[in-house]
């Protein structure tokens, strides 16, 4: 069996728990505060991961000597960016335009970091359709979003 399909049923997932902790984060911020918010849904986060490791007798987490510099700070930085943004946002806009504006500046952006391969992202060049592909997920975010 491929492993594309399984890939694809779990990036469905992925993006279902993405829509659904968003809603969670807006919840939770427009009731007790945004960084209050943050940190609750990170403290659960780590409680899950921590479980897990547990589990694993702690897995491969000895090896996070290896990691770049920039992973480590800002990894958990973009989390509470993420986040408390989204903790902030969706009780005044929504979660479907934040969402949606916010998944459209990832696809732009990550489109970018692939075609410079910065931060270890496989390169891959922005062609013609990659930039037509943009201009029409920007149109789309409008027509979301208006």
């Amino acid at each position: 069996m491929s492993i594309i399909l399984p890939s694809i049923l779990l990036t469905v997932v992925v993006g279902m728990a993405i829509a659904a902790q968003t809603l969670f984060a807006g919840v939770l911020g427009h009731r007790v505060g945004v960084m209050e918010s943050v940190f609750i849904i990170h403290l659960g986060g780590l409680v899950a991961a921590g479980a897990y490791l547990l589990v694993l007798g702690g897995g491969n987490l000895g090896a996070w000597k290896a990691a770049p510099w920039y992973v480590l700070l800002f990894g958990g930085l973009l989390g509470v960016v993420i986040v408390g943004g989204y903790a902030f946002v969706i009780p005044r806009i929504g979660l479907a335009p934040a969402i949606t504006v916010a998944v459209a500046s990832q696809l732009i952006f990550s489109s970018l970091l692939s075609h410079y391969g910065v931060f270890g992202a496989i390169q891959q060049p922005l062609t013609m359709s990659r930039i037509a592909g943009i201009f029409v997920l920007l149109l789309g975010t409008w027509l979301i979003v208006r």
